[in-house]
């Protein structure tokens, strides 16, 4: 898989990432609302609907790569016992750590680490990804930490962008998610470059069968994913085996 860089500047895909998540913060959520015309408030929901079939209340739950902790908050609905969040970007956390102050949530934390670099003893039953571990510096090695924080039976869910499979919505969604997608986020949050990037890294990153290949070889089993808004994003499970199947 080509690795592709926010800004190319010779520093690891780690502190590129950082640097551009810092720089879009204070207009990340607006302009999600409007590049995804509301759109993305709906995956989130249906990620958690979909849990809420898997997931009894009082479980843990891992948010990695929270960012300003959508999906966290979202995950409340689950009624867990504890929600940790993890970030690289302090100010997107910033952001989050607003929206849980003013909500008055006491079950959710956010942390300012890396998911190579977290430790967790409890273990978790469930951990959640939106649109961030195409953005980790090893993917595969992500898949396999987040195994490792799993509970035997827990459950990972990945939300990611992914390319439509049919060939004319395709078209036109490509126009948009690599001309029209940079050019008002340049004018925006004053950063070209951060939705740039986001299109070219989704080109060079697997979907479909081949991530969910990746997840088999991370150690999931019963691993299925499912298309929304017509394959713009897909939605990946798998679980984590318990003792009695090793």
């Amino acid at each position: 898989m080509k690795v592709v860089l926010p800004y190319g500047t010779g520093n690891s895909k780690k502190d590129e990432v950082e640097r551009m998540f810092d720089s879009i913060a204070p207009r990340y959520d607006f302009l999600n609302r409007l590049l995804s015309l509301g759109i993305d408030i709906r995956w989130r929901k249906k990620a958690v609907r979909q849990l809420k079939k898997l997931v009894k209340p009082g479980s843990r739950i891992l948010d990695v790569a929270t960012g300003t902790a959508d999906l966290a908050l979202e995950c409340l609905k689950l009624h867990p016992y504890e929600i940790i969040g993890i970030d690289i970007s302090q100010k997107m956390l910033s952001l989050g750590y607003r929206k849980i102050q003013q909500k008055k949530i006491s079950n959710i934390r956010l942390l300012h680490t890396d998911i190579m670099q977290y430790q967790d003893h409890e273990g978790f039953d469930v951990v959640v990804v939106a649109f961030g571990i195409r953005n980790f510096e090893n993917p595969k090695e992500g898949l396999k930490k987040m195994h490792a924080l799993l509970k035997p039976g827990g459950i990972l869910l990945v939300l990611e962008f992914s390319k439509p499979g049919n060939r004319l919505f395709g078209m036109m969604f490509q126009c948009y998610f690599k001309f029209f997608l940079p050019f008002i986020g340049k004018m925006v949050s004053g950063d070209r470059r951060a939705y740039a990037y986001l299109p070219e890294s989704v080109e060079t990153f697997p979907s479909g069968s081949g991530f969910g290949s990746w997840m088999s070889e991370a150690g999931f089993s019963n691993v299925e994913f499912h298309t929304m808004t017509g394959g713009v994003v897909t939605m990946y499970l798998g679980m984590k085996k318990t003792l009695k199947n090793y």
